[in-house]
């Protein structure tokens, strides 16, 4: 969510710097475009993958992955945790394409083109596909009927396997909800609180790197306030295009936003490529040269951008910074866009003194105005609580949420174990959904033991499903004197 922030949100998900060589057969599935309504009968071809190389046959669990915001094939690369236990545990692996992204797109080229295409964009529609996808899938191979079925999913993805969990019950065993920011909304979490953690990552590397961040935004106002600066920050920091007018300078605020952000969200053990090629612990590389916070505003923003190489020229090989980069085109930044600007509205505001931010306040109204002018849709700040239950969900069953203490989404997840089956576990080494990843040398203990706690959670939700079918049914009779209590053996299958 750019500063709705890219769940990818930026999910960020994961790049390692090397490539698994994962496999995985290609299907579509036929999708009603509305779920909720006869009036609309359009279908669409929703995109799945498929591996089978471990699954038993006859009973064997199945691991789906809930698809958030970007291309599935992305997703199934770099979701490593999942292929790693998959033969352990007998497992068919399923990889959903989420409605909007990828290849399914529901009007092709026209589903962007306008909000009455665009409108059938919500978490409720696509888990409504997941449920009718896993149903087909069980019932179209041979020995899945009595599959439980394990939901995972990361940040945005995270929020959709929970919530799978909640709403489809009778569908999903379980579900491994990481990094999962599922009550990141209005009145349930501070909107404060993720830069506050963005600010703790850098300053628990050095006090001078957040507070030279945090005095850069006013020199970059000073700098910046007249051609001549603005040339001279074309020279000294190699931009692509240089800066023009004022939307030009705000556009290189929100960059540099992001890239703290995203440091903070990618900030793994080892050298990674998700988001940008980057080194081992990254915001400990970049504060390395953010070291002296009382120096000049010029001399401060060369300082500056000696840290940023970090993010943008780590294989020094880029020819020039281009502040107007998107993230990896795998993620959706448009739809997420729009799902940001319907129910995904997660509230974001810092006031520069308690984070290393520009202050500012969050304001649904000129919030919702951008959103009526670029999709001319209307937020609705208290659907999603509203719908999935927001902190109340202790009737569920069978959740475990993850979350590191570097990531700054971890503000809005759950940290709490709220029963015996709706388990937080905390990762205070661990970056964004650091536990999905595939397992490498430079784990931390933290998320190892996640992986393990995770790992026994996922095997007594199987053998619970195996107890249940083999123990007797009972039922009650009511008589108009006596209530009888029959027990009915299960039929031998």
């Amino acid at each position: 969510m750019h500063r709705t922030l890219l769940l990818s949100f930026l999910c960020f998900l994961f790049h390692h710097s090397f490539v698994h060589a994962y496999e995985w057969k290609t299907f579509f599935f036929k999708q009603q475009v509305d779920h909720f309504s006869f009036a609309n009968q359009d279908t669409y071809p929703q995109r799945y993958l498929v591996n089978s190389t471990y699954w038993k046959r006859g009973g064997g669990p199945i691991f789906f992955y809930t698809g958030n915001e970007g291309d599935i094939e992305w997703f199934a690369q770099n979701t490593g945790f999942m292929w790693d236990i998959a033969e352990e545990f007998g497992a068919m692996l399923i990889f959903a394409e989420h409605r909007y992204y990828g290849q399914s797109l529901p009007y092709g080229n026209k589903s962007y083109s306008d909000a009455k295409y665009l409108g059938y964009l919500t978490s409720e529609q696509a888990l409504a596909d997941f449920a009718e996808l896993i149903s087909y899938v069980k019932s179209t191979n041979s020995g899945a009927a009595d599959s439980p079925v394990i939901a995972f999913g990361g940040s945005y993805g995270g929020m959709l396997a929970a919530w799978m969990r909640i709403k489809y019950p009778h569908i999903i065993t379980g579900a491994i909800a990481a990094s999962a920011p599922i009550l990141q909304f209005t009145g349930l979490t501070p909107c404060d609180a993720f830069n506050r953690v963005v600010t703790a990552d850098f300053a628990s590397a050095s006090t001078e790197c957040s507070e030279t961040i945090r005095k850069s935004w006013k020199s970059l106002s000073s700098v910046l306030s007249n051609d001549e600066g603005k040339e001279w920050i074309r020279t000294n920091w190699n931009l692509c295009v240089p800066l023009n007018g004022t939307d030009d300078v705000e556009n290189l605020k929100d960059w540099l936003t992001n890239v703290w952000t995203n440091l903070a969200m990618v900030n793994y053990p080892y050298a990674a490529n998700f988001l940008a090629p980057l080194p081992a612990y990254p915001v400990k590389a970049v504060c390395e040269h953010l070291t002296n916070s009382s120096l000049d505003d010029h001399s401060l923003l060369i300082e500056l951008f000696k840290g940023l190489s970090v993010y943008a020229n780590f294989t020094g090989q880029t020819k020039c910074l281009d502040v107007s980069q998107q993230a990896d085109q795998s993620l959706g930044d448009m739809g997420w866009d729009f799902q940001a600007c319907t129910e995904m509205v997660m509230p974001m505001c810092g006031d520069g003194i308690n984070d290393m931010f520009e202050a500012q306040p969050w304001n649904i109204e000129k919030y919702s105005e951008r959103c009526l002018k670029k999709w001319k849709v209307n937020p609705r700040p208290l659907m999603a609580p509203l719908i999935y239950g927001g902190r109340n969900i202790s009737s569920s069953s069978n959740i475990v949420f993850s979350n590191g203490l570097l990531d700054p989404w971890s503000t809005g997840g759950v940290t709490k174990s709220l029963s015996d089956s709706i388990v937080a576990i905390i990762i205070p080494e661990g970056a964004h959904h650091l536990d999905l990843r595939a397992g490498d040398p430079n784990d931390p203990p933290s998320v190892l033991k996640a992986r393990e706690i995770e790992k026994q959670f996922i095997g007594k939700w199987i053998s619970s499903v195996k107890k249940d079918k083999k123990e007797t049914l009972k039922s009650i009779i009511v008589g108009s004197e006596h209530i009888f209590v029959v027990v009915v053996p299960k039929r031998s299958e």
